[in-house]
């Protein structure tokens, strides 16, 4: 019997002003078919920092996850929030890969003598262990949902403070927004690698709000498509060929499954080993498969000398690549890429470079374009892409840091500022055989 294709509609984000509307389609919608499933991993560490399967499928229910391992669905996940203030991170445990089989003693060891606790009763059945499993899961979606709230915004409880931006529906909404800006900066795409259509298993590395994720799996339906966050916000209801976890991806992985497309985008200052992040990718993709990074790279850029060093927009792009130093995270490293890929080993690397301009000051319609929603997207982002860093990092205080971001807002609403970012694409194949010599990388302009 053929599966049932089924159509959900979503009206268009609240956020955008009614000048941003003009440019985007009301509405979108998607097919898909409820047959599929998607790709397993398996999970490690301790019950604070464990990765969390978050799934949702048509008429499946939360079966008996394997030993060590430990599922939380997307509609038990939305149960309850707890925003509770945390005043400082949670100690963290060591994260133990599990074995990957029982440990077995050899017949020729002699028995152990082990004593045991009395017979207790409420073992006779199957009824303990059933409310002690959901007592258990209870307590794991608690300890992810325990945000940080910290002047006024909510920041994420795995790996408490290791990254600086905020996960609330504020932060949300800029999110989506910026989404759409990558897809109009590169004409549309999601990607620029070979692997934009049919890759067979894809990860979406600090998937965010999942919109990337659920794009592809959209538009790709043969793909399974895996999410990763440190935060779990994602939407309950999404593709069945897209399923998200949340996870530390700086720890080591454990996926099962090989993947033949990493995506990587707008992870700057999330990384403070992009070469161990690369390696990991690297030694979890198929021979041809294929990684791609994508980000906008510090300092902010003016070719014509109309933004003034000491401008509060031009300090801000100053102090955010301080901060970052300070925590062990540069934000300069889109730069880098392609090096960074070719000493990982891939090959055929190329790169692709790009502008957002701030404003819509160029000329060219398409950059014109692109500058308004960078511009809405800076607006909407200034605040928290400074409060964390200010605060924790540089000292300053919470009024101070409002006070400065409001003079670099009054900036970016000043059209005679020519002001806009680096964005670096670039993108590498892992050879099919050991490379015998290093690849040189090609340049798209």
């Amino acid at each position: 019997m053929a599966a049932a294709s089924f159509s959900f509609y979503f009206p268009t984000p609240p956020f955008l002003s009614p000048s941003l509307l003009l440019s985007l389609s009301s509405a979108s919608c998607f097919s898909f078919d409820p047959s599929r499933s998607g790709v397993t991993r398996q999970a490690t560490g301790t019950k604070s920092d464990k990765a969390y399967k978050v799934t949702e499928s048509r008429n499946s229910a939360l079966s008996d996850p394997p030993r060590g391992q430990d599922r939380v669905s997307c509609a038990e996940m939305a149960d309850s929030v707890d925003t509770r203030e945390a005043s400082a991170p949670a100690e963290q445990t060591p994260h133990v890969a599990a074995p990957a089989q029982p440990h077995v003693v050899p017949s020729h060891y002699p028995p152990q003598e082990v004593e045991a606790e009395p017979h207790d009763p409420r073992y006779d059945d199957d009824t303990w262990s059933e409310e002690s499993r959901a007592s258990s899961l209870s307590s794991l979606r608690s300890s992810i949902r325990q945000y940080r709230k910290e002047n006024g915004r909510r920041y994420h409880a795995l790996s408490d403070g290791t990254y600086i931006l905020p996960n609330d529906e504020n932060k949300r909404q800029q999110t989506d927004l910026t989404h759409h800006l990558w897809r109009l900066t590169f004409d549309g795409k999601l990607c620029m690698c070979p692997k934009v259509m049919g890759a067979k298993a894809v990860l979406d590395i600090g998937t965010g709000t999942g919109i990337w994720a659920i794009d592809y799996g959209t538009e790709s339906l043969s793909s399974q498509v895996v999410g990763v966050d440190l935060s779990p916000i994602q939407p309950g209801f999404v593709p069945p060929n897209c399923s998200f976890e949340v996870d530390d991806i700086e720890k080591d992985w454990t996926w099962s499954t090989k993947f033949d497309f990493i995506h990587i985008r707008h992870m700057n200052s999330a990384i403070a080993d992009w070469e161990r992040l690369l390696r990991q990718a690297y030694d979890n993709l198929e021979p041809g498969g294929y990684v791609e990074m994508t980000d906008n790279c510090f300092p902010l850029q003016c070719q014509d000398g109309t933004m003034d060093p000491k401008s509060p927009v031009a300090e801000w792009s100053t102090l955010l690549m301080e901060a970052c130093d300070r925590m062990g995270r540069p934000v300069t490293v889109p730069a880098l890429f392609k090096n960074l890929l070719l000493r990982a080993g891939f090959v055929d690397v190329v790169e692709a470079h790009r502008i957002w301009p701030l404003h819509d000051w160029p000329k060219n319609d398409h950059l014109k374009e692109i500058g308004r929603y960078s511009q809405e997207s800076s607006l909407q982002g200034c605040e928290a892409s400074a409060l964390a860093l200010f605060t924790r990092v540089l000292g300053w205080t919470r009024d101070e840091t409002l006070v400065f971001c409001s003079g670099v807002r009054k900036d970016l609403h000043n059209r005679n500022i020519h002001a806009y970012w680096d964005i670096y694409c670039a993108f590498g194949r892992k050879p099919f055989d050991e490379p015998s010599s290093e690849s040189e990388p090609e340049s798209e302009q």
